[in-house]
């Protein structure tokens, strides 16, 4: 159960270092590739990072998780005020203690937060969805909101911008880029887990979509891999991909020591898209991931990226 903000906790909470740990532990469980690419930026930007991504996926779990069949409007409604005594600075679990902590370092604000616990009440009362633009929304308040929250831990090179015909120019802005790449990584999870998500009873591939190509939802539920199922699969891959394409083009205007970890997640997460394909788009019965030889050789790939683009 959670604590409410007025409840004080327990036991005596972990220390700041203890809490960044714990959630490094947590980070690198988990998230295998996403805790790779954390492991190449400098400590502090790490270390919140690894304090983000824990909140993020506690969110999370709390529709996804072990105990998800309690959770209803009232436990994601108790969750926000969880977060706003966070933001207050007053943590009640050790893992809010990094959370606090990073908070008091950077810049971030709380709507992009607000907003993954709108999209988590969508998971409450949705299972469908009718158009692409529908399931965006989605992606962006699960997903998007990672990239605003990251972004402000990365920060913002403004001195690669100060040519002389640059001088009077705005300076450039890589939000919406982050958002793009946020979607990009929830539609790769997406089209990876079609089978996982639709043995729950949940479909998130947009179901004009799926009349598109005259597959429908009973086919999805028996896992038909045919012309039509390897049509759809190719679309929706093309379109994941151009968003992180849209992506790319804000990692530029990354601090310098933000843009090599950064292209690294890209081109990993982007990389399980391929494994899907050479899968032969069977997401059903076998799990698309990206081996760990593969990962290493993207890294001089993304370096380079990284100090010329």
């Amino acid at each position: 159960m959670l604590q409410l903000p007025d409840s004080p906790p327990a036991k005596p909470l972990a220390s700041v270092d203890e809490a960044y740990e714990l959630c490094r532990q947590i980070t690198a469980k988990y998230s295998k590739t996403f805790y790779l690419g954390t492991l190449l930026m400098e400590p502090a930007k790490r270390r919140a990072i690894w304090a983000i991504y824990v909140w993020c996926r506690q969110t999370d779990e709390l529709v996804d998780g072990p105990q998800a069949q309690f959770t209803d409007e009232t436990t994601l409604d108790q969750w926000e005020r969880h977060l706003e005594a966070v933001f207050a600075g007053h943590p009640l679990r050790d893992t809010d203690v990094a959370l606090v902590d990073t908070l008091a370092q950077f810049p971030i604000d709380i709507q992009p937060f607000r907003d993954m616990i709108a999209g988590q009440r969508m998971d409450l009362y949705r299972c469908r969805y009718e158009t692409f633009e529908e399931l965006q929304l989605y992606c962006y308040r699960v997903a998007g909101t990672v990239g605003l929250m990251s972004t402000a831990v990365m920060g913002v090179d403004h001195q690669s911008h100060t040519a002389p015909w640059q001088r009077h120019q705005v300076l450039p802005d890589p939000t919406e880029d982050a958002i793009a790449l946020g979607i990009a990584n929830q539609l790769t999870n997406i089209l990876r887990d079609v089978g996982e998500d639709a043995r729950r009873g949940r479909i998130y591939l947009p179901l004009e979509d799926l009349a598109r190509f005259n597959y429908s939802e009973a086919d999805l539920i028996k896992q038909v891999i045919d012309e039509r199922w390897r049509a759809l699969m190719q679309f929706q891959i093309q379109r994941a991909r151009q968003f992180y394409a849209d992506a790319e083009r804000g990692i530029s205007l990354l601090s310098p020591d933000a843009r090599w970890p950064v292209w690294s997640a890209l081109i990993l997460y982007r990389k399980i898209l391929t494994v899907i394909e050479e899968n032969h788009y069977d997401v059903f019965n076998r799990r698309a991931y990206v081996p760990g030889v593969r990962k290493v050789t993207c890294l001089p790939l993304a370096l380079m990226r990284a100090r010329v683009l």
